[in-house]
């Protein structure tokens, strides 16, 4: 593993942007490699909390069975994102499951190793907290709109959510970086995979998103809006 570009890209992550480069290079000599295939389990719900991790390649969604025996999205983790955390830090088991939807690779970091690094530098615990409590205050959104909202308005706010977190802009607009497959979305808005090809065929006649080689383009993002809230 390249420390040098490892480095470059911790220092863009907002939980370790305050940090030096040589701090950084410290932190980066604690982080293990493992590379992941699609649908990989990385970790269960009740397992032990013996890593944090970092997605370095590929996506990762975090997961929930419901009494149903179906599965729930509550997030997708892009590279250069953290996951685990909650469970790290309190001690407790993962509260749900993470699962590799593509080949990719993970960073880990024991949680022994997690608390030295806290101890050494402070300042990351703020950052960390923060980031934590603005990931639980996300899947606490997700499910609150999984029981109140119409399906429309949650695969509206889905579709929003992923353009901010993994948008590019193209000249047809912003591009989801990822391929989003009709199953997906009914995982994450908790719905059938029929009723979201029904939905997303309705929201592409309107002209607010568009499909190319398995990627969505939001073309109006405010018309999603509006029909978000």
């Amino acid at each position: 593993m390249d420390n040098s570009d490892l480095v470059k890209n911790l220092s863009r992550m907002s939980l370790f942007s305050d940090l030096t480069e040589e701090e950084l290079t410290e932190i980066a000599g604690y982080l293990k490699e493992k590379p992941v295939q699609k649908r990989d389990l990385i970790f269960s719900e009740g397992d032990p909390p013996n890593f944090l991790y970092i997605v370095k390649e590929g996506k990762v969604k975090i997961t929930k069975i419901s009494h149903e025996g179906k599965e729930l999205i509550l997030e997708i983790i892009s590279p250069y994102h953290v996951f685990g955390g909650v469970a790290v830090m309190r001690g407790f088991p993962y509260p749900a499951n993470a699962v590799a939807m593509e080949d990719g690779k993970v960073l880990l970091i024991s949680r022994k190793d997690l608390m030295r690094i806290l101890d050494g530098f402070p300042q990351l615990m703020f950052s960390f907290a923060m980031d934590l409590g603005e990931r639980v205050k996300g899947s606490h959104e997700m499910l609150k709109n999984i029981a109140l909202e119409k399906v429309e308005s949650r695969v509206a706010s889905l579709l929003l959510k992923l353009m901010e977190k993994m948008g590019r802009e193209t000249e047809n607009g912003s591009m989801i970086d990822m391929r989003l497959t009709k199953q997906d979305i009914a995982d994450m808005v908790g719905t059938t995979v029929e009723t979201a090809i029904r939905t997303v065929s309705k929201l592409k006649k309107l002209g607010y998103i568009r499909e190319e080689s398995g990627r969505i383009y939001i073309s109006d993002p405010e018309g999603l809006r509006d029909i978000a809230s």
